[in-house]
């Protein structure tokens, strides 16, 4: 169920996502008095829509975008003599590109926004020195699940019990969940005495430590101490002005990361399509489509035993803000017909009227789209190829975490 959950939230935060992409056009086109005669969410047949003054609003049938039309926005559309006034190559070069970047300014506001809701109001799950759970046994590998052979934890030996806070290990005094695990670790086999807090009283009890192998970082195995007990989750929240420092802080991180793999996109294509028809699992770094993307929302809303719901929540906000800082970074590539290639094309007039004036020579006037189809159409059928192999590989392979 909250599988589920967590797949329809990302949906519905995707269409909502679109709504305030398109919104940002249509804002800010209307500002500057050009004319917007439609404002659609979905493409293909109309399911509903209403009229309000010159624009008309809906909904149509496959909920894949959306889409704002403003008169005169290329030379493809015919444009009224009464609109030809307020057509948007009739607006200055400056407030063109403003309505042409307002999408993907409303993706970098909604990441934020959603950073800023995580770090300030949900919090992150941080580790406490409060006891969430007390193993039974030692298992005798990392991964292995106890067994009728295996001797009881050192922990449920002496007594301790989920709720009991650690005050002190052999004499030093419990700060933090990092340095009680460093202290137990280095001391395997020993026989120490730990200080708990239960019931608001402080508890003396002597464990002996138990030993087992582990993999070393430098190869090889070596000696561990093992006491069998996790801790409590606990949710810690920044202040607002930490809070919207972290915000920013996470987003660079993201936007960094967007322009690496965007970078790095063939390779990654490359590697997605060896992955594809390999025995190897996905990357869950490597490239995700939206319905991976969605898949990953449901295994995050699915947590695990003991993963606080609020945190579930956290982590899938988190995965929505990166997709739409994501995507926001991607519509500004140079490229038709994403708005990045529009606003290259309005670059493009705009350098070459100034270069005109300064060598007298008449104003060579708008590109002509029409010569520029034959490369929009070439880059909308790679990003069609690059949607299946996603699809495909979202669906046969999908990205487990």
């Amino acid at each position: 169920m909250t599988t589920t959950i967590g797949v329809l939230a990302f949906v519905v935060a995707l269409l909502v996502s679109v709504m305030i992409h398109e919104w940002g056009h249509y804002k800010t086109a209307r500002h500057y008095g050009m004319k917007v005669s439609e404002f659609f969410v979905g493409f293909g047949p109309r399911l509903w829509s209403v009229r309000r003054g010159e624009t008309e609003y809906g909904v149509k049938a496959i909920p894949a975008g959306g889409y704002v039309r403003i008169i005169g926005m290329t030379d493809l559309e015919p444009v009224a003599p009464e609109d030809e006034a307020r057509a948007f190559y009739r607006a200055p070069a400056r407030q063109r590109a403003v309505v042409l970047s307002a999408g993907s300014f409303m993706h970098l506001v909604i990441g934020f926004v959603l950073l800023l809701v995580v770090f300030g109001i949900l919090g992150r799950p941080q580790l406490s020195t409060t006891v969430g759970s007390v193993s039974t046994c030692v298992p005798t590998a990392a991964s292995a699940s106890c067994t009728a052979g295996d001797p009881a934890s050192p922990a449920s030996a002496a007594g301790i019990q989920p709720g009991d806070v650690l005050v002190s290990f052999n004499g030093t005094p419990i700060t933090s969940w990092e340095q009680a695990t460093t202290l137990i670790r280095s001391a395997p086999g020993e026989t120490v005495s730990i200080v708990v807090k239960r019931d608001g009283n402080q508890v003396p009890l002597t464990v002996t430590v138990a030993s087992a192998q582990r993999t070393a970082a430098s190869g090889g195995t070596t000696a561990v101490g093992l006491l069998g007990v996790s801790s409590q989750l606990v949710m810690e929240r920044s202040n607002p002005l930490a809070a919207v420092g972290q915000a920013f802080s996470g987003m660079w991180q993201i936007l960094k990361g967007t322009v690496q793999a965007l970078w790095s996109l063939p390779q990654k294509v490359v590697e997605l399509w060896q992955t594809l028809f390999s025995d190897q699992p996905r990357d869950p770094n490597g490239l995700v489509g939206v319905v991976g993307a969605a898949d990953i929302s449901g295994q995050l809303a699915g947590g695990g035993d003991g993963y606080p719901v609020v945190a579930r929540a956290g982590d899938i906000l988190l995965l929505i803000a990166g997709f739409n800082l994501f995507v926001g970074v991607f519509n500004m590539l140079p490229l038709l017909p994403l708005d990045g290639g529009h606003l290259a094309v309005v670059g493009y007039e705009s350098v070459r009227s100034w270069l005109a004036r300064r060598r007298g020579r008449p104003d060579p006037g708008r590109v002509d789209m029409n010569k520029l189809m034959p490369l929009a159409y070439a880059v909308f059928v790679l990003f069609v190829g690059l949607t299946v192999l996603l699809v495909t590989a979202d669906i046969v392979k999908p990205v487990q975490l």
